[in-house]
């Protein structure tokens, strides 16, 4: 009903506008040059495409990996690499976001892990590459989002991967404290999408 009501409401305020401009075009003819529709539309806003300044964005897929982005008025936008990780049926369950971190430090390579927020923190995160002997990390906080472990990597962490063909998540639900969660992380693209990325600022 209300759509209906200021439809018609519309149609009527556009009729008499077009009335009364016909009127008033008829009585200034004479009084007035004719404005070209290049200088009538010079000061419309034609809009802008793309993310808002603040919003992340996807600059390209790479393998498994996105390349995610944050827009901001700089030359270059900060970018990382992020995969989702999925249970068995397909079901999104952790995600692992990387990025480059500047010289100087022992870790090349810097990675957020979100998991599940029913997770055992004192069993800790292991990470794995194709079955070799992995790294436990602790987690760091946890937040209505999930718990978050920061992780660093150093050059030989990273070699491995690009090296390998899949990395394994592992983690312990309180759920099930006597069971082993093991998420894949799949290492294709991973090479590519690292080698691309630049350090981000401090």
């Amino acid at each position: 009903m209300i759509k209906n009501t200021l439809s018609v409401s519309l149609i009527s305020a556009a009729m008499w506008c077009g009335a009364a401009y016909a009127q008033e075009t008829t009585q200034d003819t004479e009084q007035q040059p004719e404005t070209s529709q290049t200088e009538a539309g010079s000061n419309l806003d034609l809009g802008e495409t793309g993310p808002r300044l603040g919003e992340q964005y996807i600059k390209e897929e790479k393998g498994d990996w996105s390349i995610l982005c944050i827009k901001t008025d700089a030359e270059e936008d900060p970018c990382a690499m992020r995969q989702i990780l999925t249970g068995e049926q397909g079901q999104p369950i952790a995600e692992i976001t990387l990025e480059r971190l500047p010289e100087g430090v022992a870790a090349v390579a810097g990675a957020t892990v979100v998991v599940p927020l029913e997770t055992m923190l004192q069993a800790q995160l292991a990470l794995s590459v194709d079955g070799a002997p992995g790294k436990r990390y602790d987690y760091h906080h946890c937040n209505p989002v999930g718990c978050v472990a920061q992780l660093g990597f150093t050059e030989g962490d990273v070699d491995a991967m690009k090296a390998g063909t899949k990395a394994t998540l592992s983690l312990v639900s309180v759920l099930a404290p006597n069971q082993l969660l093991q998420l894949e992380v799949s290492l294709a693209g991973f090479t590519a999408s690292f080698d691309g990325l630049e350090v981000l600022p401090n």
